[in-house]
């Protein structure tokens, strides 16, 4: 009784499977019969593209919608309202040709931008420069009538659009005004009026070379659709609905089951995306530029120098022009739900400072995100740290003392020089990269925090940063709140680290009950150890001493017995033997009463202190 009710059941869901399929199959029909193809002018168009107004919305792409004129003109609208004629299209090979029904494609540039479209210059179609408008109200050298833009130029003054690797001494620049520059634009596009763009999605090359029709396939009841290849939608629909049934039953059994998982999936990856687009539609008006995926692989010139790789992404050098080289780190995007890569475009976005590396631009082309900072080709500081196996790569004290005060500058910016005070989290040798000059720049703004300049205690959930470099309170609020003295602790300890010349994370392995480290740093000052610190001079051994001094300072328990930035930037610039040698923090004595006192006290400074929530 239980198998016939068994097969009972399963008969019955073959059949609702079935009657399903070919009500979903009978509506796909419908709708393509609906979008049938129509002209404008001498133009047929058809999936992925519609007419506005002639085809429902369903019968498009979105992105591809066109107008049809009074005068009976194709028009498509790109970017802030760029308005263009269609002059042909290819549907096999997916390209549209493009033009100005004014016969003046350049005064559209300023205005036109691809990122945000399906459209794309086709890859042989671009000319590696940039181009500078200039506006001269005299005659320039006949050398650069080449460069000449007739439907720019007025019988007063004539328009030149100069690539930027040419020279312009030969422009009379007394009488020219810049009037805008663009970027990888093709050049034969300014003297032709014909710009030739292609798109890669949807992709119906091979439907369309089969002479089929390309449209979507609805689902009616599931409202999922994708792209579907029709081969003779007009026909007989008794052979289509008699295939789709036998067909549709065995591989909607099939599917069903991951049906759920796949629809959750993306729709989890769409959320993350919408976050993105959200804060970049907020953010659009301030400085770094925004860099199509397609324009990433040109800088990086395909990802052909890789530089180097951490948990992150993978970092890749590229140049922008000739004069402009930069470092890309392409994010996994795997990695966490975008929040490192929102922390770190906002926050760098807002810095402008000496000691902090520039971000140039970024990237945000679908699921592909990418960070793209001036490139800093001495390294991180993690290769000069004075070492005895790295003598030969050691700066020297006087310089060594430089590069500190340099991030210090940094630091003491984020906390004081911004609107908003920005805490790193994460200040250690290899977030630290020096110019041309070896001038430091602080950089790898992943873990920062925003908070607000008149309050000095941010909330945090779990701790961040690099094991060894995190203060005590991130680990564990027994030690008091988390303010900008955390920074102050890893800068400490990271100081330590440079005059030392051992790394602060390797002593931890090797020791995870001790940290001897700064303990071994406080006993040389204390000339209780014998010194293995190279030492050349004895106007080397001050500067060691100060730095010490300072780092030792700055990595006190209590974060009120640190000092503050400021602070830290006036004892490097001040005298050698004014600051006393601080207490000893990771005394190996007596660690047990100490840590316990430690607690108690940081609860009596940390009662009276409000503790206020980090910024979005």
């Amino acid at each position: 009784m239980d198998t016939c009710l068994v097969i009972a059941s399963s008969s019955v869901v073959g059949l609702l499977l079935m009657v399903c399929f070919n009500v979903e199959l009978a509506f796909g029909i419908s709708m393509i019969n609906k979008c049938l193809d129509l002209s404008c002018g001498n133009q047929v168009i058809r999936f992925p593209f519609r007419i506005k107004g002639r085809h429902p919305q369903q019968c498009g792409y979105p992105g591809f919608d066109l107008s049809c004129s009074t005068s009976n003109e194709t028009v498509i609208e790109l970017h802030k309202s760029v308005m263009l004629r269609v002059n042909s299209i290819d549907y096999k090979h997916q390209t549209i040709a493009l033009s100005d029904p004014y016969g003046c494609l350049s005064k559209h540039l300023p205005n036109l931008n691809l990122s945000g479209s399906h459209f794309q210059f086709k890859p042989d179609y671009y000319a590696d420069s940039s181009y500078n408008f200039f506006n001269c109200s005299k005659p320039t050298n006949r050398d650069l009538n080449y460069y000449l833009v007739p439907c720019l130029t007025t019988s007063t003054s004539q328009a030149y659009a100069i690539p930027s690797r040419e020279m312009i001494q030969d422009l009379p620049l007394s009488f020219c005004t810049k009037m805008f520059n663009i970027s990888f634009f093709p050049f034969n596009s300014l003297k032709d009026n014909v710009l030739l763009l292609m798109w890669s999605a949807p992709n119906c090359k091979h439907c369309e070379s089969k002479g089929n029709t390309c449209g979507w396939k609805w689902n009616n009841y599931t409202a999922k659709h994708e792209i579907f290849c029709f081969s003779n939608p007009r026909g007989s629909s008794t052979a289509l609905l008699t295939t789709g049934s036998v067909l549709g039953s065995f591989f909607l059994v099939l599917l069903t089951g991951g049906v759920y998982h796949i629809y959750d999936s993306y729709k989890l990856q769409k959320e993350k995306q919408a976050i993105i687009e959200k804060f970049l539609e907020d953010y659009k008006a301030l400085k770094p530029t925004r860099y199509s995926y397609l324009e990433i692989k040109r800088i990086t010139h395909n990802f052909k120098d890789k530089l180097g790789e951490g948990a992150f992404g993978i970092v890749f050098k590229g140049s922008i022009s000739e004069e402009i080289i930069v470092a890309v780190k392409m994010l996994n995007s795997s990695q966490g739900n975008g929040e490192e890569f929102v922390n770190e475009v906002a926050t760098m976005g807002r810095i402008h400072h000496v000691n902090i590396a520039r971000l140039v631009g970024f990237c945000a082309d679908g699921f592909r995100r990418a960070l793209v900072y001036e490139f800093l080709p001495n390294g991180s500081l993690q290769k000069f740290i004075n070492s005895p196996a790295n003598r030969q790569d050691f700066l020297g004290w006087k310089r060594m003392q430089d590069i500190a005060l340099g991030i210090a500058k940094g630091i003491e910016y984020l906390h004081q020089g911004c609107d908003q005070r920005i805490l790193h989290f994460d200040i250690k040798p290899q977030n630290v990269l020096l110019d041309h000059d070896f001038t430091p720049k602080i950089c790898d703004f992943g873990l920062a925090k925003l908070c607000s300049r008149d309050q000095s205690i941010v909330s945090m959930t779990t701790a961040r940063g690099t094991l060894g470099y995190i203060a005590p309170e991130v680990f564990s609020r027994n030690f008091g709140n988390v303010s900008c003295k955390a920074d102050v602790y890893s800068y400490g300890m990271m100081l330590l680290e440079t005059i030392g010349g051992r790394k602060i994370t390797k002593d931890l392995e090797e020791n995870t009950s001790h940290v001897y480290y700064p303990e071994w740093i406080h006993n040389l000052l204390e000339e209780r150890e014998e010194r293995r610190i190279h030492i050349d001079d004895e106007g080397d051994a001050e500067i060691a001493r100060k730095l010490a001094t300072v780092g030792l300072r700055c990595i006190q328990w209590h974060a009120m017995d640190r000092p503050s930035m400021q602070v830290v930037v006036q004892m490097l610039e001040g005298d050698t033997d004014r600051t006393p040698i601080p207490p000893n923090p990771f005394a190996s004595t007596g660690s047990r009463s100490k840590s316990t006192n430690v607690g108690v006290a940081a609860r009596q400074l940390t009662q009276d202190l409000e503790v206020i929530h980090e910024l979005d």
